[in-house]
């Protein structure tokens, strides 16, 4: 029926014209955005379950990193162990030295005095190898104890990491504990015992610490192929499809521009309809 009052052509094509500006709009923010969820409403489980990768992909980053500085801290205290290990075998070298029957006591004392300065260097050794600003070799060193790193997105996702003293005295090599001093080879003999045994604790911390470098480096690369994954799965969820939302837009855009001249005639009707009064 032809009416003037109400032009309702012209609300249905407003309304389609609106509907179609919002599509096309929220298409325009998706390829701007290049997330196929830029609002709650578009895909709330998609978004819940994309945020919760998210939160674990920056989890396992952290944990990379992580990784990262206790591998960087094993080789520290590797490399400063390996040191010690040299002392000991010198020391061991100057005992057997002091050991011959050749030798006399005016020469066991030069012996001594390098060997009492390679005493003092294993201290300074344990001491000197930090990371920190923290010593990891001495008696108050915090890696003393059991440290735990977290390397995974669960907090039972760790790995400890201990690290014994290598001090003088605690190795049983220290000046009160052996000597190549003195007139007779007792002392020497002595000291060769326990130079062998504080070699094999070195041989043995330095195994525990390569064992455990070689733990983080396979949890380095498990970190590192989960954030590889979980970042490939939270791209099919959260990600936008660029052809497709662009085959959108372009259905859209002609949807809206159809809209718009079916607006654009519906208000001429009243126009029309007016004409039939005027003759």
């Amino acid at each position: 029926m032809p009416v003037i009052a109400t032009n309702t052509a012209s609300n249905t094509a407003l309304r389609y014209l609106n509907l179609n500006s919002s599509q096309e709009s929220g298409t325009l923010s998706k390829l701007a955005s290049g997330s196929r969820i830029v609002k709650a409403s578009d895909d709330a489980a998609g978004l819940a379950i994309g945020s919760r990768i998210q939160s674990d992909v920056t989890s396992l980053n952290q944990a990379s990193t992580n990784s990262s500085q206790a591998q960087a801290i094993l080789q520290i205290a590797d490399g400063g162990l390996a040191r010690i290990g040299d002392i000991l075998q010198r020391m061991k070298a100057l005992a057997v030295q002091s050991d011959s029957g050749t030798v006399t006591a005016t020469e066991r004392s030069y012996i001594s005095s390098e060997f009492t300065e390679l005493q003092s260097e294993i201290d300074t050794i344990a001491s000197a190898t930090r990371y920190n600003n923290q010593s990891l070799l001495d008696a108050t060193a915090a890696f003393a104890t059991a440290i735990t790193f977290m390397v995974g997105t669960s907090t039972s996702d760790t790995i400890a990491v201990q690290v014994s003293s290598a001090s003088a005295s605690t190795l049983g090599v220290d000046s009160a504990a052996i000597s190549v001093n003195g007139t007779g080879t007792s002392a020497a003999i002595a000291a060769i015992s326990a130079l062998d045994s504080a070699i094999s604790t070195i041989s043995q911390m330095r195994a525990g610490v390569g064992a455990i470098e070689s733990r983080f480096e396979f949890q380095s690369e498990t970190i590192a192929t989960s954030t590889e994954n979980l970042s490939a799965a939270q791209s099919v969820i959260i990600d936008a499809d660029v052809a497709s939302e662009k085959a959108n837009l372009s259905s859209q855009d002609v949807k809206t521009q159809a809209a718009i001249a079916a607006l654009t005639q519906a208000n001429q009707m009243p126009q029309n309809l007016l004409s039939l009064l005027k003759s």
